[in-house]
């Protein structure tokens, strides 16, 4: 088996937030077993982490349906900032790094902060799925999955 050659990003910033390396996933450690990177989301104002964001290079049909290409999550004081949505937008420069011109997004029906991250990117809503009662999500208490679809190179986000 071929190990992924993973990149280094020193840089990942909005001038408001910056994404600092954090580790790498690989093999059995990775969901579908699909190469991550991961991120701690810093607030640039007082260098607070505020976060964590994680994208997957690759896609499975599991990722598609329910587990996502990128995983992200704020800390409860630090919400209603739109830090999870910025740091997707930063974010993409990975995904675009390894020729990827889609990410497919997946959150749980009830997570509306979820759901309007996706909206604020630019993400088109696919539809709502159940999860299967064999899948792992499932057994932590996932029970319906939105899915969104953000093409990255189309639309005001455009990182090009």
């Amino acid at each position: 088996m071929r190990m992924f050659a993973f990149k280094q990003f020193p840089f990942l910033t909005d001038g408001e937030l910056s994404l600092i390396h954090d580790g790498f996933l690989d093999g059995d450690s990775a969901m579908e077993r699909v190469p991550a990177y991961i991120f701690k989301i810093i607030r640039n104002q007082d260098k607070m982490p505020v976060g964590d964001i994680d994208i997957r290079i690759g896609l499975t049909a599991g990722l598609q349906q329910y587990g996502g290409q990128l995983g992200y999550g704020i800390l409860p004081y630090c919400r209603g900032h739109y830090y999870a949505a910025k740091a997707c937008l930063i974010i993409q420069s990975v995904a675009l790094a390894h020729d990827m011109d889609q990410l497919w997004i997946t959150c749980n029906d009830d997570n509306i902060a979820s759901r309007k991250t996706c909206q604020y990117i630019g993400a088109d809503y696919v539809d709502t799925v159940p999860v299967p009662t064999s899948h792992d999500l499932y057994l932590r208490g996932d029970r319906w999955k939105c899915r969104y679809l953000w093409q990255l190179n189309n639309g005001p986000f455009d990182a090009h």
